[in-house]
């Protein structure tokens, strides 16, 4: 079965970069470059036309920053998946673009496999962070925790805790079933209960919870 299209909107300010990712992400079939911006402000108004599925937005625009210009995208258009991108792994950029609704942060260091993975797993409506990303933010919300105090959260089983983990790494349900040697219904109910037990409605949510929580140690 084909994948289906995914529109994407490129914004960075590097020419040569830009080119370059043009050139990478133009050979996967199930992936269409919409449009490309020089500006944050180019990046909004293309957004806010052309309708992207994700828009690959560099943190760091001139005109109007990453975060802004993408703030402005998702209150216009909340269902477009924004994936920041960046050379630093700056913990006040990250947690802004994620408090903001990004689905996703990736260092321009990054394989081209795991960008792409990155545009996938955000068109889907998951979240993607560079491994380098998810452990800082796990180290400095769990340094936050200690310092406040740890609040508990509602206890998950072992299992919950494995699906939970996969989930928040962007595997969708068939690949958790064969990770774990389950079905998918089985993956299914997990789901359902780790959201009801932690109170969130969603994957985003529920990635944001377990980063603020500390729930998680990425390092596995």
């Amino acid at each position: 079965m084909d994948r289906k299209m995914t529109k994407i909107l490129l914004a960075d300010d590097h020419r040569l970069f830009l080119a370059g990712l043009c050139d990478l992400l133009g050979r996967e079939e199930d992936f269409e470059i919409v449009g490309t911006a020089h500006t944050g402000l180019e990046a909004v108004q293309l957004a806010l036309k052309l309708e992207p599925d994700v828009v690959v937005m560099d943190v760091t625009m001139p005109d109007l920053n990453g975060i802004k210009a993408s703030r402005r995208i998702l209150e216009a258009r909340p269902h477009i998946g924004i994936v920041a991108l960046s050379m630093h792994c700056n913990k006040g950029f990250i947690t802004e673009m994620l408090n903001l609704g990004a689905r996703g942060y990736v260092l321009k260091e990054s394989a081209p496999e795991e960008f792409m993975a990155a545009i996938r797993v955000t068109a889907s409506g998951d979240v993607y962070l560079s491994p380098k990303v998810a452990t800082i933010l796990v180290e400095e919300f769990r340094k936050l925790s200690n310092l406040a105090g740890f609040s508990p959260v509602p206890e998950l089983s072992v299992r919950e805790t494995e699906v939970l983990k996969l989930l928040v790494k962007g595997l969708n349900t068939k690949s958790i079933a064969e990770t774990l040697h389950i079905s998918k219904n089985t993956v299914d109910t997990h789901r359902r209960r780790i959201l009801d037990k932690l109170g969130c409605e969603n994957i985003t949510e529920l990635t944001r919870f377990a980063l603020r929580e500390g729930l998680l140690d990425l390092e596995e």
